[in-house]
């Protein structure tokens, strides 16, 4: 008797027999469903009218995975089950095709056509994969308990509509491969609740601004001066306005329409301007500050190659021994897309747009009180707001729509959950909430023979102030600018406006 059967007497049977096993048959039924899932996912996904990030984490995410462990198992059963006819016959059954019978052709078609629908699946589902990790809704709300601060600031910021990745990966596969391998430790630092609250900023080995920004704002365009007016709010019992109309000397660095001047001379394309940053210690020590705020020493380099150094005066370190940086956008932008408003600005802006009616007695200041206590959470917070402002007017009918204006404010730029609020993150434009500009202008960085320094609080270096005031006062306009007059006429003579302006005031 034949103990080996020979390919000619093996039945359509027999050759399936390896797909008999409980791995392979499960492995192939997960096949079946995830097919069926994402083909379902899919067309819901696409008919839907409005984007749901857990839809599409599951669309091309989960069932791909799934689909790649379905036919994991299939395979693991297959040489399972082999290894065992090897064992068991010494041999494992031969798998024959001949196109001369009707039915192997039929099984051959439906192996071909099933096998060019699975390439299809896999490309459109890899091709919307590769689209979905760098699309707003991935970066934003499919970890939403680590980003949600910074999702809402961007919702409510000036790039609202140009994508995370066009910033943070921007063109190129290399940047592109770089951010997935850096945001594969970020999924495990997540899953593992591993990741620090806040989330640290600046984002280290950021791509360079020239590489992003730099591709839709041209850094040599002439803007010239730029009117803006601001309004504030006194912190009085009638909330006295304050309004300041000034002209921004932004300036630019193209001779070939304008002077080379303003705040955007720092990026004048003909010369280089470094710094380096580094704060001091109560033991006398200078190190690394990792968030730049602190930068003793500076080095201007100009078109034809002279070298200009200022430092402070109690920084006589080595600046090589810390890291050097070449001055770029994100030194003054340092939040472009990711705003914290400070109470004292978002409840300016309210009152401005009728959110909280000035007439109510001390509402900024009350308004500001509330919003800068300590809560353990944002249910807690929009609680103890409500029954605040309500105990301090009490059956005032304007009182629903200012307790639903600063809850707003507190849910567009608080987190307890994530230790995030205005005070964590450091924003670099202007002076009044953070030192800004004064962490170089501050007339403490002078040349080692000290006839140089740089220019230090001026409030007409960047700026005219052409009125200012309330009422008549505004009326009076000076092209050549007025001295900046403080509320109260309580101004030190020489202002750091942070000091005092923490945010709540």
């Amino acid at each position: 008797m034949n103990e080996h059967p020979s390919p000619s007497d093996q039945t359509p049977q027999s050759r399936l027999s390896l797909f008999r096993n409980w791995t392979s048959l499960a492995g192939l039924t997960i096949v079946v469903a995830s097919v069926f899932s994402f083909l379902l996912l899919f067309l819901i996904d696409t008919l839907a009218h409005s984007a749901n990030p857990y839809i599409g984490i599951l669309t091309y995410l989960v069932a791909p995975m799934f689909l790649v462990t379905g036919l994991a198992l299939t395979a693991i059963g297959l040489l399972l089950r082999q290894r065992r006819f090897i064992k068991d016959a010494g041999a494992a059954p031969r798998l024959q095709i001949d196109l001369h019978r009707p039915r192997d052709r039929r099984m051959m078609g439906f192996f071909l056509g099933g096998t060019v629908v699975f390439l299809l699946l896999a490309a459109m589902g890899s091709y919307q994969t590769y689209h979905f990790t760098e699309s707003v809704t991935f970066c934003g709300q499919a970890c939403h308990g680590v980003m949600t601060p910074e999702f809402v600031a961007y919702t409510n910021g000036p790039h609202a509509r140009v994508t995370c990745a066009e910033c943070h990966i921007g063109a190129g596969a290399g940047w592109y491969v770089r951010s997935k391998l850096s945001g594969a430790y970020q999924v495990y630092a997540t899953m593992a609740n591993k990741y620090p609250r806040p989330i640290p900023t600046p984002i280290k080995n950021l791509r360079p601004a020239q590489e992003t920004c730099e591709q839709c704002h041209w850094p040599k365009k002439f803007v010239g001066n730029l009117d803006r007016l601001y309004s504030y709010y006194l912190n009085d019992e009638t909330n006295t306005p304050f309004t300041v109309r000034l002209l921004m000397k932004v300036g630019g660095s193209d001779p070939t329409h304008g002077p080379v001047e303003g705040i955007h001379w720092h990026m004048n394309v003909g010369h280089k301007i470094q710094y380096v940053s580094a704060k001091l210690e109560k033991d006398g020590r200078w190190v690394a500050d990792e968030t730049r705020q602190k930068i003793p020493w500076v080095r201007s380099i100009d078109a034809q190659g002279v070298v200009t150094e200022f430092r402070m005066a109690k920084f006589t370190n080595d600046p090589s021994r810390y890291e050097l940086r070449t001055m770029d956008c994100m030194d003054c932008h340092n939040r472009p897309a990711h705003v914290y408003h400070a109470p004292n600005t978002a409840v300016n802006l309210a009152i401005q747009l009728g959110q909280i009616d000035r007439s109510i007695p001390s509402i900024k200041s009350n308004a500001l009180w509330v919003l800068t206590q300590t809560y353990k959470g944002e249910t807690e917070a929009l609680q103890k707001i409500a029954t605040t402002l309500a105990a301090k007017y009490p059956g005032d009918a304007r009182l629903p729509r200012v307790i639903e204006a600063v809850q707003l404010i507190y849910k567009k730029n608080f987190f307890p959950e994530m230790n995030v609020n205005w005070k964590v993150y450091p924003n670099n434009i202007g002076h009044m909430h953070w030192p800004g500009c004064f962490r170089c202008h501050d007339g403490l960085h002078k040349t080692a023979d000290g006839k140089q320094s740089i220019k230090a609080s001026d409030c007409n270096a960047c700026h005219v102030i052409m009125a200012q005031g309330a009422g008549k006062d505004l009326e009076k306009m000076n092209a050549t600018g007025f001295k900046f007059a403080h509320p109260g006429d309580e101004l030190d003579p020489n202002p750091q406006c942070h000091e005092c302006h923490s945010g709540g005031m």
